[in-house]
């Protein structure tokens, strides 16, 4: 029943069954239960294994043949994988990833082992090279402005500020034409007040308004105001450049006007909305950009896509990451490992230090890397069931490994 159910459902059922036994004892039962015995493993896979994510950590061991973990030991360095790999010699095959402790343990306890660098890690380690190139050139992300980004949009000269929308007739217009909108399509005052959030008085004023003119009458014709002798003054002042209604509230003192500032500033406020700061969109970020590169191309998003362009079309050396990179892709899911020499050449003719980085790394490690590019052999087993696809068609993790 506990190797069934486990503890607690394994007690219900004893309840069941007429026995007595607490999820504790049946836990217990299942700890003094021998190992199953598992036959020497042919292929293995290795990483580490957080027993207690960045305190304590350990090496999980699999059969990559048949997916079963054999061991779980106690750290994650060299020494103590090769004493495994002794007392074990039947091992052919170590799948591991990029990291040095596990290549030295490999080669110290199993020498005649082949070892497998795991592809999606070598994938993983081209994302940490690409971020690195991209922020290199992260000037070439932000696209060109000219020199004055400020576009004022204006109905007319400083005489046609009267006629400058305000929010309150915007509002009204726009209320006007939805209110009338939804009276088309057979909805009731109710249903509208509702969809609209607004009162339903509200809804049954702007209906009977045939334009929103009606509704805006009262509205055109203000009430008399002891700023207007000093109006013409302020147009006037306006269109010169002067701008700040603290400087203009202190010459109409000196002219006589005894108003608030307040006042003044209301009467500019038309003014100021029709000055709108053109701001694009903002450019894309270096995570971002190295998200993109290490897409598949035909899964990004045509706006993505378009983006992308623009910034490989104003970096030569982007451009050449992002070609350098869809290149390895295509021998990484081809298994195409014997064109990697070529690749590496490639990389070395181009003036990019970041992927320069990698190249030497996988230099350094080239018989396991050879092995991943073109064996079916990998670390899937041990990562999950979701790496068993090694493909590049991830981002590159938040914090990907250095080689």
């Amino acid at each position: 029943m506990a190797v069934a159910l486990a503890g607690r459902a394994g007690s219900r059922l004893a309840v069941v069954l007429g026995s007595v036994v607490s999820r504790t004892t049946l836990l217990r039962l299942v700890m003094a239960l021998p190992d199953p015995h598992w036959p020497e493993p042919r292929v293995l896979g290795v990483d580490d294994f957080a027993t207690r994510r960045g305190q304590h950590y350990g090496t999980v061991i699999i059969d990559c043949s048949t997916g079963q973990p054999l061991d779980l030991l106690p750290g994650r360095d060299a020494k103590t994988l090769a004493n495994w790999l002794r007392q074990h010699p039947g091992v052919e095959i170590i799948c591991r990833d990029r990291g040095g402790s596990y290549a030295d343990g490999a080669r110290t306890g199993a020498p005649q082992a082949v070892q497998v660098a795991d592809r999606f890690h070598i994938w993983q380690n081209l994302g940490t090279a690409v971020e690195t190139s991209v922020r290199r050139h992260n000037a070439s992300l932000k696209p060109s402005t000219g020199p004055d980004s400020t576009a004022n949009i204006s109905t007319g000269g400083p005489a046609s500020t009267d006629k400058v929308m305000s929010p309150i007739e915007a509002r009204i217009r726009e209320r006007h034409t939805a209110v009338h909108a939804l009276l088309a399509q057979g909805h009731g005052i109710r249903e509208i007040a509702r969809e609209l959030h607004i009162g339903g008085n509200t809804v049954r004023r702007t209906a009977r308004a045939e334009t929103p003119e009606q509704l805006l009458a009262g509205r055109r014709h203000p009430r008399p105001s002891q700023l207007d002798p000093y109006k013409a003054h302020l147009d006037k002042r306006w269109s010169e450049g002067c701008t700040n209604a603290i400087d203009l509230h202190t010459e109409l003192q000196e002219l006589g006007y005894r108003g608030h500032y307040q006042t003044i500033s209301d009467y500019l406020r038309p003014r100021r909305r029709q000055r709108i700061r053109v701001v694009g969109p903002a450019p894309p970020g270096v995570r971002q950009i190295t998200g993109w590169m290490m897409h598949r191309p035909d899964r990004l998003r045509d706006q993505d896509r378009q983006r992308l362009t623009e910034v490989l079309a104003r970096s030569p050396e982007l451009d050449a990451t992002s070609r350098l990179v869809r290149g390895f892709a295509e021998i990484l899911t081809t298994r195409s490992g014997q064109h990697l020499k070529d690749w590496i050449a490639a990389v070395h003719a181009e003036d990019l230090p970041g992927l320069h980085s990698f190249a030497t790394g996988l230099e350094k490690d080239w018989d396991a890397v050879i092995q991943g590019l073109t064996s079916h052999w990998n670390s899937g087993p041990v990562e999950g069931p979701h790496q068993d696809d090694q493909t590049p068609d991830v981002r590159p993790r938040q914090a990907p490994a250095p080689p």
